[in-house]
């Protein structure tokens, strides 16, 4: 009898089906997973911005957290979007109690594309507390890393001051990713990765021309998990998902999607 490679995402949706939940469900399935979603919020959302956001009740998040751990189980579980200092907490438990030993993929959701914040000063808090220290791997992309080391980025080269920053808070051996494409100024967009160990490496990425990049935090965050359930180490998982994100993003740029910046390519390697 086969078994599947279980994925469960915990994180925000996303209405036009660019980003959060819509986008993880997509890559799960397209890197040969089997995905699972516990909603966190409803966010009206499009190619343009952030509209609104609908947060799901805390005990409802954990209902469905359960629903899925309990019968069917994961071997990996990546977190999104969680906008309250509740929602958080809510997650933290659901970790301890129904989630020992399976790796956790934190995408620190904080900054939308379009530049919309989507976390108050309290939530950033708490999920510093609760869940870095719980996670395997923490994504952030520029400003989110910016806000959780304490300090600016402006080059490549400050990428790893800020890792062993973030690497402090969690405490734990948590691997810390730093997505580079948000610093425009460099000629390519190479992601910083700082493992558990402490050892870290540079992963070179070519910069694509195109305004089609809405919702690639949460895909690269969904495929490294991804990656994970299939027994993957995590600098393993992590060049594999970079590669997945780049031909994404790639083939996105052909289509046009909306009147601001477009969702990527989920299953390239499927149709064109």
């Amino acid at each position: 009898m086969k078994t599947y490679k279980r994925v469960l995402s915990i994180a925000g949706s996303d209405c036009s089906g660019g980003a959060g939940i819509d986008a993880d469900l997509k890559t799960i399935s397209a890197c040969g997973g089997y995905a699972m979603a516990a909603v966190t919020a409803l966010v009206a959302e499009n190619t343009v911005g952030v509209q609104a956001i609908h947060e799901v009740p805390a005990d409802f998040v954990r209902e469905q957290i359960a629903s899925c751990l309990d019968d069917i189980g994961a071997d990996a579980i990546k977190i999104g979007m969680l906008g309250s200092p509740d929602l958080i907490k809510a997650v933290a438990a659901s970790l301890d109690e129904k989630a020992r030993g399976i790796p956790v993929v934190l995408d620190p959701v904080m900054v939308a594309q379009s530049g919309d914040r989507l976390v108050d000063d309290a939530s950033a808090a708490t999920l510093e507390t609760l869940l870095l220290p719980r996670a395997t791997i923490v994504t952030p992309n520029l400003p989110e890393a910016e806000a959780l080391g304490g300090m600016p980025i402006r080059t490549g080269g400050e990428l790893p001051r800020a890792a062993e920053a973030i690497a402090a808070k969690a405490g734990t051996g948590t691997a810390v990713l730093i997505k580079g494409g948000h610093l425009e100024d460099e000629p390519e967009s190479d992601d910083f990765l700082r493992l558990g160990n402490g050892e870290t490496l540079r992963l070179a990425g070519k910069r694509i021309a195109t305004k089609n990049n809405h919702g690639t935090g949460c895909t690269l965050s969904s495929a490294i998990a991804t990656f994970l359930a299939h027994g993957c180490g995590v600098a393993d998982a992590v060049a594999k998902a970079k590669a997945y994100i780049t031909e994404a993003i790639r083939a996105g740029a052909a289509y046009e999607i909306g009147h601001g910046h477009g969702p990527v390519h989920h299953f390239h390697a499927f149709w064109a």
